[in-house]
């Protein structure tokens, strides 16, 4: 039930400020968010990579009004990318974009992100990594697709997200279950109308399961994004039924959340990616992992009783 009223919360200025404000929130944030600035960002990137864990890096800055914002945030990945490439890191760690901020929802915002997204993904290749290109709500996809296929043509190796409870979203698999692809698949994060997603937890359950089956089964590179035990043990099923060796699939992760669990895919030799955002737009991310999981939620709530 709580789930609905986090994510229209996500969106209003007015929680906005009022949970920006309470000086209780910090410490919950930092769980999830790996700082507002870039030498956080760094700092975990080196912590989880010395444990065996890959990082894919989101700079947070989605809620953004015009072109100098969306130009500003492009510009923080390519300071990003500057500082991994001069660590050494770019092996290791990638980076996730939203489209959104990179002015995306703009009048003429599809060429503007468009053009983002590209001088970021050339920055990603001099480095030796990539982008991955985070879906939004339902309203994004096809212009989020389309600047995917022009990337990929000399940059094959961007990155897609697919959320498994739009009902789109099968034949979006089957359509980047190609030679090359790699695909993030999520059950999804944005409230969306009843007219273009699954509403009821069981049904996206079931959702994720056809479309991972469907990645599994492809010539891509599938990404598990999920912290669901089902999900996982699922995703290993396939991989022996598909015959995959652990090189061809990998687990996303958000960080903080079932950080023992990422350690122990890692320790038993499986390719475990965690997804590290920053930034001081936080805010948006927070409420949607709120959204997600009673047990933030509630961890969240906690804070507001128990004095540290």
């Amino acid at each position: 039930m709580l789930g609905p009223v986090l994510l229209a919360a996500s969106r209003s200025d007015r929680m906005r400020r009022l949970v920006s404000r309470t000086p209780l929130t910090r410490p919950v944030v930092d769980r999830f968010v790996a700082g507002d600035a870039l030498s956080g960002a760094l700092d975990a990137v080196q912590a989880l990579t010395a444990d065996g864990i890959d990082v894919t890096l989101d700079h947070l800055g989605e809620d953004i009004t015009d072109a100098a914002q969306a130009r500003a945030n492009r510009d923080a990945y390519l300071a990003l990318l500057d500082a991994l490439g001069h660590k050494g890191l770019g092996k290791r760690a990638e980076v996730s974009v939203k489209l959104s901020a990179f002015g995306q929802s703009l009048p003429g915002g599809h060429d503007l992100a468009s053009a983002g997204a590209r001088r970021v993904a050339e920055a990603a290749a001099e480095i030796g990594t990539t982008v991955t290109l985070d879906m939004e709500d339902h309203t994004t996809v096809d212009s989020t697709l389309a600047i995917l296929a022009d990337l990929r043509r000399d940059f094959p190796s961007t990155g897609a997200v697919l959320q498994a409870y739009l009902f789109r979203t099968e034949d979006d698999a089957r359509a980047l279950a190609v030679e090359g692809s790699r695909v993030r698949l999520v059950k999804g994060a944005y409230k969306e109308p009843a007219s273009v997603a699954y509403q009821g937890k069981d049904d996206v359950d079931l959702a994720y399961a056809r479309a991972l089956g469907i990645l599994m089964a492809g010539d891509g590179y599938p990404m598990i994004g999920s912290h669901d035990p089902r999900m996982i043990e699922l995703a290993l099923q396939l991989a022996d039924k598909h015959d995959r060796t652990p090189d061809t699939y990998e687990f996303q992760m958000l960080y903080g959340i079932r950080d023992g669990e990422q350690h122990r895919l890692a320790a038993e030799g499986h390719r475990i990616r965690a997804y590290v955002p920053y930034g001081a737009d936080w805010y948006g991310y927070f409420m949607r992992r709120l959204a997600e999981r009673p047990a933030n939620l509630a961890f969240f709530l906690r804070s507001f009783t128990t004095r540290h």
